[in-house]
C-alpha cells in the first residue's frame, strides 16, 4: 500500500468542490430562468421542471452538453440559496409559491 504524494489529494479535493460549484451555478441559473419566465410558480412545480430540464439537457444557452444528475434535494438547496440572497421571494400568505 502506497499512499499518493498530498498535493494530489488537495487538487482532487479541489476538482471535486470547483464540480458542485459549477453545477449549483447550473441549477441557480435555470431556477432563475424558470422563475423570470413564469413571474411565480409553487416550489413542488419548479422543482420538477428543474429535474426535468436536467434531464433532457435542457439546461440553457450553450450548456445543452452538460448533463449531470439533479434530484429535488439540489434544486431546494439551491432554491435556499437563492432565498436568503435576496434574488427569490416567498408570498406571505402562500409560502409555496415563490416569486422572482
Amino acid at each position: 500500500l502506497r499512499l499518493l504524494p498530498r498535493q494530489r489529494y488537495l487538487r482532487a479535493e479541489r476538482a471535486e468542490v470547483s464540480a458542485l460549484e459549477r453545477k449549483r451555478n447550473v441549477l441557480c441559473c435555470l431556477i432563475t430562468r424558470i422563475l423570470k419566465g413564469e413571474k411565480q410558480l409553487h416550489i413542488d412545480n419548479l422543482v420538477f421542471r428543474v429535474i426535468d430540464a436536467c434531464q433532457k439537457g435542457e439546461l440553457g444557452p450553450g450548456l445543452q452538453f452538460l448533463s449531470f444528475c439533479c434530484h429535488s434535494v439540489d434544486v431546494l438547496s439551491c432554491v435556499l440559496h437563492l432565498l436568503n440572497q435576496g434574488y427569490l421571494r416567498r408570498q406571505e400568505e402562500r409560502p409555496h409559491v415563490l416569486e422572482y
